[in-house]
């Protein structure tokens, strides 16, 4: 604040209280024309005798009559009672103070600087500058200025906003006596102040998404966005105007239709309305519960929505609806529908897709495919255990039923480039066929035939060795074929060529030797024992 505003503000201040005084001087006039006594003046104004002599001798001083004065305006009525009145002069000690004050709200800022400091500072340089209460005074006058705050109207349905108490709740373990410490998750929607609390065994990404759920559950809908703070289970990367949200919470938002949204980096009125409700929750739910002891997470659980229930049918102050009320009648009505489902934490990893369209899910060693056009770009996995999904920047690509066989292929035609897939409808052949041939024939075959499939990086060039090894089986027998696969599978290289030479040198039907027997010395006659050597 200027000088020239601070002193503009104390004049209109000064003006605005002798405007009201004039009030009084036209009543004084008014009952001074009806001839009113002086005493019978001041008791029906409620005034002293001596405060109606200081009036009346005022307005002695003007020549006009009671009549004129009357009819003029209240600013003339001020120029004529106050004239002679002493003008304010500018105070020396307030301009310097004014003229420094921006310094001091910024030093203020600083880690480490306090009032006093600055003021020790200021007497330094200004000895007679003002004492210390009255340097306070000032500043803090000048900081309520600079700290105004901008009221915010919230549509109904359009955010819930998050964030974990700073205060946790407990609850004992009945066995072991221990003394569990629990987060608490606490949401609202700022329209209706319609919230939920909920303690967690911590504050792991799974535990929120799980409260999370429960919490759009108990509203019966999803609002258009979430907001929170820049906790790290949300917000990956800190940003004032793109934050980077962690891909979990990305993904959950997809399920619900609803979109994240962080407020600025340690901007606690960004979230204003939950920060109250977090005060809230510590009066109407921690303070009730504060002499209790519970003995389970559940337990805990079941008396936060006791006391959250009470607190929303509790009326709001100074008005005559509760929470629930607004809730119910104005917000719930405009929230999203739902998922079918409740969104499931899955499991996500990165592949690359081979050249054969498929790529591998290695916890179990299955390969999918994916439309070829993806050949060599890094995709992201998802899969829970029912569904695996495929997704190249965030859309959906691919999407497989999960299957558990080790080494096996899951393959959609429509993913097959147009060549491959007229061969292998002509051929009728793809991986799963060959294996479960193989497995009709023997277990060495089914090994012999998986190794086989994936000797080749691109699968289906393997279906002919596949077909002509299985041949062999009918030409020669399916006995004879199990035993060459056998000796075959003590080799590196799996080839159809190879398990034809042993059937072409009749190798099947000698016996396989143990290896071990290499490092086994032979009994001789030349071999001296140990009496030899006695």
């Amino acid at each position: 604040m200027s000088d020239s505003s601070f002193l503009r503000k104390n004049d209109e201040s000064d003006m605005a209280n002798k405007l009201l005084h004039m009030d009084i001087v036209r009543k004084i006039l008014l009952l001074q024309e009806q001839g009113k006594t002086q005493r019978a003046i001041a008791r029906e104004l409620s005034i002293s005798r001596t405060t109606l002599r200081r009036y009346l001798n005022k307005i002695g001083n003007s020549e006009e009559s009671t009549t004129v004065l009357l009819e003029q305006t209240n600013q003339k009525l001020v120029s004529l009672v106050y004239t002679g009145a002493k003008n304010h002069t500018p105070d020396e000690r307030k301009e310097d103070f004014m003229r420094r004050v921006d310094y001091f709200v910024a030093e203020l800022k600083r880690t480490g600087v306090t009032r006093i400091l600055l003021w020790e500072e200021y007497k330094k340089g200004t000895p007679n500058g003002y004492g210390y209460s009255k340097f306070c005074e000032f500043l803090m006058e000048e900081s309520k200025i600079r700290n105004a705050v901008m009221h915010f109207s919230y549509t109904p349905a359009e955010v819930l906003m998050i964030d974990f108490a700073g205060d946790k709740l407990s609850y004992v373990d009945r066995d072991s006596g221990e003394v569990h410490h629990c987060q608490v998750l606490v949401c609202v929607l700022p329209y209706s102040g319609y919230s939920y609390v909920k303690a967690l065994e911590n504050a792991s990404i799974p535990q929120l998404i799980n409260a999370l759920n429960q919490c759009l559950e108990y509203m019966g809908g999803v609002p258009h966005s979430i907001k929170s703070d820049n906790m790290k289970q949300i917000v990956s990367r800190s940003c004032r105007y793109e934050p980077t949200f962690t891909e979990l919470m990305e993904w959950w938002a997809m399920h619900y239709h609803t979109h994240l949204v962080a407020a600025r980096v340690r901007k606690p009125r960004d979230k204003a309305p939950v920060e109250n409700e977090v005060k809230l929750t510590y009066q109407r739910v921690y303070a009730p519960l504060r002499d209790q002891v519970f003995f389970s997470i559940g337990e805990l659980n079941a008396a936060i929505e006791k006391q959250l229930q009470e607190h929303h049918n509790r009326l709001f102050q100074k008005k005559n609806y509760t929470r629930r009320e607004c809730f119910v009648s104005e917000e719930q009505p405009l929230l999203q529908s739902l998922p079918e489902e409740e969104y499931q934490l899955r499991h996500k990893t990165s592949a690359k897709v081979q050249r054969n369209y498929h790529v591998t899910l290695g916890e179990d060693w299955h390969h999918y495919s994916v439309p070829f056009t993806y050949i060599g770009k890094t995709i992201e996995i998802i899969y829970d255990t029912d569904a695996v999904e495929i997704y190249y920047d965030f859309q959906r690509i691919a999407l497989h039923q999960r299957n558990y066989r080790k080494h096996s292929y899951t393959t959609v035609k429509e993913h097959m480039p147009e060549g491959h897939r007229i061969y292998a409808e002509q051929r009728g052949w793809d991986a799963n066929y060959f294996i479960g041939q193989a497995k009709k024939i023997g277990e060495c075959t089914h090994q012999y035939i998986e190794l086989m499939l994936k000797g080749k990086l691109f699968t289906e060039q393997t279906f002919t060795a596949c077909k002509g090894l299985l041949r062999l089986g009918k030409d020669g027998g399916e006995e004879r074929l199990e035993a060459a696969c056998k000796r075959a599978l003590r080799g590196k290289r799996y080839t159809y060529s190879t398990v034809r030479d042993i059937l072409d040198r009749n190798l099947d039907r000698e016996e396989i030797k143990d290896q071990t027997d290499l490092f086994t010395m032979p009994l001789h006659d030349n071999i001296r024992g140990a009496e030899a050597y006695n």
